[in-house]
């Protein structure tokens, strides 16, 4: 969890409740013209300057979400605070806040959430968003954090899952699988290490989806590529779930169906050959792997041409009446497979990590 063994830590307990949320965010400063009082009060305050505020929270628990044994805490703070720009993203919103709450037990000292800020900041820094508040207390089943994240945008621009209509293309940003073949590997290398602590975790070559797992980015970029390509999406989600669910939650929302063509499902190499190792369905994971933190998103086909090309985009599938159910026409053939949802569910037992 933390590796200098030899370093004199700091008990929680020394700095108590607010002497820590002042030592942990006295470096953050405002950047945002709407973050009008962050830290230090008893509530923050937000200018949205006649805008839509856009808001989202997700909770990450120990066990649940994220295994200690093998993510860095630098790097789960930074990819908590991604998670949740994400959802943001995915509204086709600007993200501009957050609020970090975290529950920790006695087993972590200061340097331990130093360690979590450091990666908060960097996130913060990176997607030039505010932290604003939050709040810490004690847990007694190791670290949870919640996250809340604020987006503020004209309400003209904002993107729901909801306006998905037939004959609609079918397009998903980046490449799909490669957090779940991360995960695979961690996995793999964190068993071998608990039969063995002597052994050396074999990570080498497979640095591209080892980040895909523990920092992926949010795709606030992509708002930005479509309004120069004059695209506006009729509905949009991320890909948080695996591409399965994400459609699903599409159809549901819509009222509509869809058709995904398996041989257009975009995948890295390094992707698909780890699969291979696996002896995994590559399409699987991506479309039940989930963590990818990519953007699925529907357009009108009028804006074909203007997208076709694109190196960012990858079209899919496209929309069907909702009579037609969700099927994906398999390669090389036109046998339809049923689309069902076997991503992730913190309620169930299909825990990835």
């Amino acid at each position: 969890m933390f590796e200098d063994k030899s370093q004199e830590l700091t008990p929680i307990s020394k700095l108590g409740e607010f002497g820590l949320i002042k030592h942990l965010t006295e470096h953050f400063p405002l950047s945002n013209d709407s973050s009008e009082l962050g830290v230090g009060d008893d509530a923050a305050v937000i200018n949205p300057d006649n805008k839509k505020v856009v808001v989202t929270t997700d909770v990450l628990a120990e066990g649940v979400h994220f295994n200690l044994g093998y993510v860095p805490l630098k790097h789960l703070g930074y990819k908590a605070v991604v998670v949740n720009l994400s959802d943001i993203a995915a509204m086709n919103a600007t993200p501009t806040q957050i609020l970090v709450s975290l529950a920790v037990s006695n087993r972590f000292p200061v340097e331990a959430l130093e360690e979590i800020y450091a990666g908060i900041q960097t996130a913060c820094n990176r997607y030039k968003v505010d932290l604003i508040g939050g709040d810490t207390t004690s847990s007694n089943s190791g670290l949870v954090m919640s996250i809340t994240a604020i987006g503020i945008e004209n309400e003209e621009n904002i993107v729901k899952r909801s306006g998905a209509k037939p004959n609609d293309l079918l397009v998903a940003t980046g490449d799909l699988g490669g957090a779940y073949m991360g995960l695979q590997i961690l996995e793999r290398e964190h068993a071998v290490f608990l039969a063995d602590p002597n052994m050396q975790p074999e990570m080498e070559g497979y640095d591209y989806i080892l980040e895909r797992q523990l920092k992926p980015e949010a795709r606030t970029d992509v708002k930005g590529i479509l309004e120069q390509l004059d695209i506006k999406p009729t509905s949009m989600i991320d890909i948080s779930d695996g591409l399965a669910s994400e459609i699903l939650h599409l159809s549901d929302q819509s009222k509509v169906g869809f058709r995904l063509y398996e041989e257009k499902i975009p995948m890295d190499s390094l992707t698909i050959s780890t699969a291979d190792q696996f002896n995994l369905n590559p399409v699987m994971a991506a479309l039940s792997g989930g963590e990818d933190y990519e953007l699925l998103f529907t357009i009108s086909p009028n804006d074909f041409d203007k997208i076709k090309n694109h190196p960012d985009f990858t079209i899919i599938g496209h929309v069907v009446e909702k009579e037609e159910g969700n099927f994906m026409v398999a390669r090389g053939s036109n046998q339809l497979v049923a689309l069902t949802a076997q991503g992730w569910n913190a309620f169930l037992g299909n825990n990835k990590e």
